[in-house]
């Protein structure tokens, strides 16, 4: 896609750190708007968007990475090598670390490991300030710049910020998009966010549906997530995503099943897969299904549209 020309800025930015750094509360602030819940699920490319940043002259690029571990496993140290690959991708990164949390061991290990790559500018974002006092906040900028020289990583800039209060998240804003190359606009006008959250939410709640009804209804079972969203007014803290789905079936019997008892087997599928959403998206869920019928619709070009196929 081909943008504004004339010294646009385009790129990608990294948003990592510690579980209840901040990060999706920053992103959310960045892009002046409720976008998609950061994902808890490695991502191979930096194209799992989380918030798009549109601004005359450029346009920023929030990216959806997880969090880096200390791996116990095989697996562990494959997804890390992942994670790794992803920030090597990237623009700018940016380090969360919360004022009103001491500097611990999770960040030194983290921040030990984007030392190694070494041209991306790495800019420390002190989270939350508006939980502490500048006499508090004052030492914790001191710890990070001591976590910077320990760890070898020079940050290119380090800066206090409250997303609940909106303080500096316009200078963090800008202090990214100078770190951007030239390049083109990749998002329309207006976009906010590329959703794949949504994707992911249907498919396991279809996963859960299909639990111990494979044999009778294997593929009749379709999933659409209708609305998803963070609730309006609640504490950044206590965050809850609200997800309406429909559970879409071909005929009255099949509805009577995935209904169950007295609604038995639909609430044992909600609870299922709400608790693979959270585990997923990493903030807490409330789940709406509703079960409806859209006869034979596999075989119908107009309902497999509405449904996504």
């Amino acid at each position: 896609m081909t943008g504004p020309v004339g010294g646009y800025l385009s790129g990608f930015a990294s948003i990592v750190g510690r579980p209840n750094a901040g990060k999706s509360t920053l992103t959310n602030a960045l892009v002046g708007a409720k976008v998609a819940i950061t994902s808890s699920r490695p991502q191979t490319t930096r194209h799992a968007v989380r918030g798009i940043v549109t601004r005359p002259d450029a346009q920023l690029v929030l990216v959806d990475t997880p969090g880096l571990h200390k791996p116990r496993t095989l697996l562990g140290e494959r997804l890390n090598d992942v994670v790794k690959a992803t920030w090597s991708e990237v623009d700018v990164i940016v380090v969360c670390l919360p004022a009103d949390e001491k500097v611990g061991p999770g960040d030194k290990f983290l921040v030990s490991q984007l030392a190694a790559i070494r041209r991306t500018p790495k800019i420390a974002v002190a989270t939350k300030s508006d939980l502490v006092s500048p006499d508090q906040m004052a030492p914790h900028l001191q710890s990070i710049v001591k976590l910077g020289a320990v760890t070898g990583v020079e940050w290119t800039d380090i800066v206090p910020v409250s997303a609940v209060q909106g303080a500096q998240v316009e200078l963090l804003a800008d202090l990214l998009i100078a770190q951007l190359p030239a390049g083109p606009q990749l998002y329309l006008e207006g976009e906010l966010t590329d959703e794949p959250e949504a994707t992911l939410a249907a498919e396991l709640i279809r996963e859960a549906a299909l639990e111990g009804v494979r044999d009778e209804l294997p593929h009749s079972i379709a999933v659409v997530v209708e609305e998803m969203g963070l609730r309006p007014d609640r504490p950044a803290e206590r965050p809850l995503l609200d997800i309406h789905a429909s559970l879409f079936v071909e005929r009255d019997s099949q509805k009577a099943i995935i209904i169950g008892h007295r609604g038995s087997r639909l609430k044992a599928v909600g609870t299922a897969a709400r608790k693979q959403i959270e585990a997923l998206l990493g903030t807490p869920v409330y789940l709406d299904l509703h079960v409806k019928v859209a006869k034979d619709w596999q075989r119908d070009p107009k309902q497999l549209r509405r449904l996504g196929f």
